[in-house]
């Protein structure tokens, strides 16, 4: 049997009663260890278990999937994830392997930032498509991003943004020339997340008007396309959730690029129009600044 086992989102503790039921009898135990992290090392899970554990890397999980279900027809694999295992694709597709190989399974839910994101104070069902946002490099800022956020906001919708992770990654130059080095590994934070989605304005902006002057004159001037958000606009950071060093900071995007919510792991929400009055009352409360934030939520989300 292949258990899928969620860990929850802060320490070793967070495991449920039946998944770590499993983890203790299991043959085998790997962690996932790139799509998230738990803010405690493996040596902490291994003493709370009472196992050894295997790190499963990108590289081994998705490229060599079939070291983790080697005689899983006959032992018990438990496979860990921080957060809930379904969170990532990458899970469906273990699961895929397993079914192929005629492999039982088994998913041991937990809580995930999707489900979590309820601490914020905004309303679960008025949120709409989750996105991620990758780090921008000199020669490649994708912007793909801002149209999933266009259609959350074209209805008024909330929009959970997930921040990039890069663990146990190679430069260009040591992948082109085959050596297994590897950088420190890098958590984007809110503030960094805030400034690329206000680079990415500008970004658009400056397509727009090379779209403009490459299309000619025209006798009847096209009205530029309103940003679907602005430097204004409202948006929560939130660090660490789910532990008891959780800390959320509300304020505009602006503000949010100048803020530090200290160790990751860091997610961005961006407000949706139909924010709720109640939804105000409770964020407010760890607002940067109340006058810009009173002046924000007037601006878009006022009835």
């Amino acid at each position: 049997m292949l258990y899928l086992i969620g860990l929850g989102l802060a320490d070793e503790t967070d495991v449920t009663v039946k998944g770590l039921e499993i983890v203790t009898k299991a043959d085998r135990v790997y962690l996932e260890a790139y799509t998230s992290i738990l803010l405690v090392d493996k040596a902490k899970l291994e003493s709370f278990y009472g196992r050894s554990i295997t790190i499963a890397d990108r590289e081994l999980v998705e490229s060599s999937s079939d070291t983790i279900l080697a005689n899983a027809q006959h032992q018990t694999i438990a496979f860990l994830v921080v957060g809930d295992p379904f969170g990532a694709t990458t899970h469906t597709d273990l699961v895929l392997r397993a079914r192929s190989l005629g492999i039982p399974y088994q998913h041991i839910p937990n809580a995930s930032i999707l489900n979590a994101v309820g601490a914020t104070g905004l309303q679960l069902y008025n949120f709409g498509q989750t996105v991620s946002m990758v780090w921008f490099t000199d020669h490649w800022k994708p912007t793909s991003f801002y149209d999933r956020i266009a259609e959350n906001m074209g209805i008024g919708l909330h929009t959970l943004i997930l921040l990039d992770i890069k663990v146990k990654e190679q430069s260009l130059e040591d992948m082109a020339r085959g050596r297994k080095v590897y950088q420190p590994a890098r958590y984007m934070s809110v503030s960094e997340c805030a400034a690329q989605m206000l680079e990415t304005l500008e970004i658009l902006k400056e397509a727009e008007e090379e779209a403009e002057e490459g299309s000619g004159a025209s006798s009847t001037p096209k009205q530029p396309k309103q940003p679907v958000y602005s430097p204004d606009s409202l948006a929560i950071g939130v660090a660490r959730l789910g532990s008891t060093e959780q800390k959320m900071l509300c304020g505009t995007l602006a503000e949010l690029a100048e803020s530090d919510l200290g160790p990751p792991l860091h997610s961005l929400v961006l407000l949706g129009k139909r924010a709720h009055e109640l939804e105000k009352d409770y964020i407010k409360d760890f607002c940067v600044h109340e006058e810009t934030f009173e002046a924000s939520w007037a601006k878009y989300h006022g009835r």
